[in-house]
């Protein structure tokens, strides 16, 4: 996709991003001008007339993020993106795991990858060994999260993040402070805000890291000064390994193991519970559930299951490496469609 760039806020970007002294690059008195804020929503206001938007702008200006012109001028090139907000609005569905593993861990998507193993092995096979995590749950986890690449989304994140941030009021501090981190991003990478693209709600590149995910784990692995998770396999596979590390992965281990067990009262309100890893194999054990692999006692466990069929359902135990990738997304059926794509290319049993 071609980028448009809006210029002169490159310009100022990239002078920022050279300068280690604060404060940035001055702005003239004519780009500084406040427009009279209004307490109205920003989907009538604008970003500019909006008062949270001038607070937030008089905060990032005293953090040094960049100068009050500077973020003046970025606020009025964002447009506020209406539909991004009523797709956030949608009720969420829960669909069980015959439904979700159909769409997301199927043959189609296993082919994919074992065709994106094939064309780039030898440099996922080098950051597996340096990182410890298999290169087939590095292609599982860019395989579900944009089809191996090609389904990054297109929304100008300098358009959707300041939606988020001020005209949805349910996450709107969340998205404040990934607003906050994508500023510092555009600023450290020496790059125009207005040339990121991601999904509607700021998620970037092959892995969809949002900004302050990019800012804390993404990696420059092919050693080109960029940082780049829309182009670079290698860049991409080691930001990903590099998450993963970082969140516990163990080199070596298992993420789930199937069990046995009678679904009593009490299993079933364990299986309830938020995901955690609360409980030891060993404890799970002496409440009747029996791991169907070896697997020692003292490891922590969470305890769930998966719809296989309507009203029918296997039992597994998530252990360290489960609680690793869940911590990529939150949701267990996530986890157990990187471990279904993970397993049919690498031909393991994770």
């Amino acid at each position: 996709m071609k980028l448009k760039f809006a210029p002169a806020l490159a310009v100022l970007f990239v002078l920022a991003a050279c300068s280690s002294e604060q404060p940035i690059t001055p702005v003239p008195e004519a780009q500084k001008a406040v427009p009279e804020a209004s307490t109205l929503p920003v989907s009538e206001t604008g970003f500019s007339q909006n008062a949270e938007v001038q607070r937030f702008i008089r905060q990032q200006a005293g953090l040094g993020v960049m100068g009050e012109g500077q973020l003046q001028q970025f606020f009025a090139q964002s447009v506020y993106k209406g539909n991004i907000v009523n797709i956030m609005n949608r009720p969420g569905t829960s669909r069980p795991w015959y439904e979700f593993r159909s769409g997301n861990a199927g043959a189609g998507k296993i082919n994919g990858g074992r065709r994106f193993y094939q064309q780039y092995r030898q440099v996922l096979d080098q950051v597996a060994r340096e990182y410890g995590v298999p290169a087939e749950v590095l292609v599982a986890i860019v395989g579900i999260e944009t089809n191996y690449g090609s389904n990054m989304g297109s929304f100008r994140l300098a358009d959707s993040l300041p939606t988020l941030a001020f005209g949805y009021p349910r996450r709107g501090e969340f998205f404040q402070q990934e607003l906050h981190e994508f500023l510092l991003m555009a600023k450290e990478e020496g790059r125009d805000p207005f040339s990121f693209t991601g999904s509607y709600a700021g998620a970037m590149g092959m892995p969809q890291f949002i900004p302050s995910s990019y800012r804390k784990w993404a990696v420059d692995y092919d050693g080109d000064g960029q940082r780049n998770i829309w182009g670079s396999v290698p860049d991409v596979a080691a930001s990903v390994a590099n998450y993963l590390k970082a969140h516990g992965w163990q080199r070596g281990g298992k993420v789930m193991v199937p069990v046995s067990m009678v679904p009593t009262t009490e299993l079933l309100a364990l299986i309830d519970e938020k995901t955690a890893l609360n409980k030891t194999v060993g404890e799970l054990r002496r409440m009747g559930v029996t791991p169907l692999e070896e697997v020692a006692d003292h490891e922590k466990a969470v305890l769930f299951r998966l719809e296989t069929a309507p009203g029918q359902y296997d039992y597994y135990i998530g252990l360290n490496n489960f609680f690793a990738v869940w911590q990529y997304n939150h949701s267990r059926l996530y986890v157990s469609a990187v471990r279904e794509i993970a397993n049919g290319v690498g031909g393991g049993k994770l």
